[in-house]
């Protein structure tokens, strides 16, 4: 058991927090910062993130009285510090972790999570939310503080929601956590401003000057504030040679000032807390503060795994045989193949270069790929703009966040039919992230558009062949999903060949039962069936690699044959591929016994992918089962 600092043991809660003196506030930091970075060594987790932001983090429990005081973080890789600080200190170690806590901010698990997060750029709108429901039930003194990343910053709707704060009237204060990184280097003409401000040395002194000499001549009465913020605003117009951004949606901004500073965050807070209205809070902070590998390289730091606290060695697995890459690293090395062989194909993500492994093709070709900020809908928008020009945008975008742009790609891809390639990755269970992070529903949301291909490899051949398909002229708008993690094939650099699309593969031919897979999963039915084949069992296993549209020449021959079918999928079963399999079956007039395996209605928490997919029934074993359940067979034991 990690045994926390002698202040951090007594803080069961921001009560005891707030009882202590301000001189004991630095050691308190001190404490919190190390007792995250022992628990993240042997535990695992994100790790940089929330030690940028332990002064924030304490600052804020220190001054306001929350949970009353509601406290939205965005993101919340950064909310360790406030799991600690607001009760779960013991259960810390649980943290992501099969029954454990989440890694995520999470309403019920806490009063002090005011907010479920885990998708970026909410905070600002749920805390406004949150503030103009105080202000029509009369709680006028009631804090509202929303922590948002200068990555996060990038996403529209942080932009719409300071829109509509400007003029809510509303007290709302946005904390503006500024390092320069996200998960990867922030991009973009925000990332520039920011900057700006931050580094113009003369706009700060003169700022600094003018508080100053204002502060001597508050003798003059209530008309000094007035001049004070006329004095101000000329200052930045005059230095930064541009009106502030914040001020001009009517937000008072007060920065930047040192994030890492304890003391003058509490004061400035203070001060905060008795100015109405909505107001910005400019902070600069270093991802990863205090481990000095993670302030140096804050991508490979942003969770790193298990790593020693001492030397800094990331501990990885070894093995004697060469392992299967990881799905996404299949996706980069591919594109980069692809694109040398066809000048038209461009890359596009929206702020996960690193976690798409499009960052392969970013440095190669610098020119043809994109990273866009965590704007997901204009990812999507602007890879139809390019293909509009004959061009053929590869769009790599995590299956949860791809709900975000679920309008784009209705309206502005597939409605014009424009040739965009859709490449999912973490589709299924995502695994530790949890349910915010989960790609469960993109088949059914995807299946249900016109002109669009639904297509998922079982292993990196596959994953290949579909990337080279859909890079054809004239193919339209095309989905490939693939999970989170390593494939099956060591040796996966295959040649490439093009797939008629809406064909599956039979894999074996069986008797009685017959298991139809899409996607990965399809591995464990060749785990099954080998199993089954001890017994004397031995089911069809075909690889349907197309949920729309249906290989339905395969589909007669399956429902011709055998009389009990599985179908298997990491997603979700309502309108999911198992539905289209039953949709066929009836258009056709069919009547077979049917059993779907794949994500049930239901909110599925966080663990192992391989935990959450026995928890829905659809791991290897449930696989077996299902099979002998239909022949009248006993079944194993889960």
């Amino acid at each position: 058991m990690i045994k926390p600092g002698e202040l951090l043991a007594s803080i069961n809660s921001p009560a005891d927090l707030r009882k202590l003196k301000p001189e004991q506030l630095l050691q308190v930091t001190q404490e919190l910062r190390q007792y995250i970075i022992d628990v993240v060594s042997i535990h695992g987790g994100h790790f940089g993130a929330s030690l940028g932001v332990v002064e924030l983090t304490t600052a804020l429990h220190y001054v306001f009285n929350t949970p009353y005081d509601q406290l939205v973080w965005d993101v919340g890789h950064q909310a360790y510090g406030h799991k600690i600080l607001t009760g779960r200190r013991d259960v810390f170690h649980t943290n992501r972790k099969y029954g454990g806590i989440s890694g995520f901010p999470k309403r019920k698990e806490s009063e002090y999570d005011t907010f479920g997060v885990g998708h970026s750029s909410t905070s600002i709108s749920a805390a406004l939310g949150m503030a103009v429901a105080s202000k029509y039930k009369g709680e006028d003194k009631r804090q509202h503080i929303a922590v948002i990343g200068d990555g996060a910053m990038t996403g529209g709707m942080a932009f719409e929601a300071l829109n509509h704060g400007g003029v809510a009237n509303a007290n709302l204060l946005v904390v503006l956590n500024d390092n320069c990184m996200s998960i990867d280097p922030n991009v973009g003409a925000l990332k520039e401003y920011l900057t700006d401000i931050t580094t113009s040395r003369t706009y700060n002194k003169m700022r600094d000057e003018a508080w100053k000499i204002l502060g001597k001549i508050s003798k003059f009465g209530p008309d000094a504030r007035a001049i004070a913020s006329k004095i101000e605003s000329g200052v930045k117009a005059a230095i930064l040679k541009q009106s502030n951004l914040f001020e001009g949606l009517n937000f008072r901004y007060f920065g930047p000032i040192d994030g890492h500073d304890i003391h003058h965050l509490v004061s400035v807070m203070e001060d905060l807390k008795h100015i109405p209205g909505p107001k910005i809070l400019h902070c600069l902070t270093t991802k990863g503060k205090g481990f000095a590998l993670a302030e140096k390289d804050q991508t490979k730091w942003h969770a790193p795994g298990l790593f020693d606290k001492i030397t800094g060695e990331i501990y990885k697995k070894h093995y004697d045989a060469p392992q299967p890459p990881k799905y996404q690293d299949v996706f980069g090395h591919t594109m980069i193949e692809l694109a040398e062989q066809n000048p038209k194909i461009m890359g596009i993500t929206p702020a996960m270069p690193s976690g798409s492994s499009l960052n392969f093709m970013m440095k190669a070709m610098p020119d043809r790929a994109f990273d866009v900020g965590i704007a997901e809908q204009h990812a999507v928008t602007f890879s139809a703009g390019l293909a509009t020009q004959g061009l053929i945008p590869f769009c790599n975008i995590y299956s949860t966040f791809m709900q975000r742009a679920y309008d784009q790609v209705l309206h502005d891809v597939c409605l014009q039919n424009l040739n965009v390639v859709f490449c999912l990755d973490r589709a299924g269970f995502a695994g530790a992230d949890g349910p915010t992070h989960h790609g469960a529903y993109d088949i059914a949301y995807m299946r249900c558009i016109p002109n669009m291909v639904v297509s998922a490899p079982m292993n990196e051949q596959e994953l290949r062949n579909l990337m080279f398909t859909a890079s054809q002229d004239k193919m339209g708008p095309f989905t490939i999903r693939y999970p989170r993690g390593e494939g099956m094939m060591p040796e996966w650099r295959t040649p490439l060949e093009a797939i008629e699309v809406g064909k599956g593969r039979t894999i074996q031919e069986g008797e009685e039962v017959a298991i139809l897979t899409f996607g990965h999963v399809g591995n464990y039915a060749v785990e099954v069936c080998n199993k089954l084949r001890y017994d004397g069992l031995v089911p069809g296993h075909y690889d349907m690699r197309f949920a729309k549209p249906l290989d339905e020449e395969l589909l007669h021959h399956v429902f011709q044959k055998y009389d009990k079918v599985v179908t298997v999928e990491d997603g979700c079963l309502q309108g999911g591929f198992g539905s289209a399999v039953l949709e066929f079956m009836v258009d056709n007039g069919y009547a077979a016994q049917v059993k779907r395996l794949g994500i049930p209605d239901k909110i599925f928490e966080h663990g192992s992918q391989l935990e959450l997919q026995h928890e829905a029934g659809f791991a290897p074993i449930d696989i077996e089962n299902a099979v002998r359940e239909l022949l009248n067979v006993a079944v194993k034991v889960r």
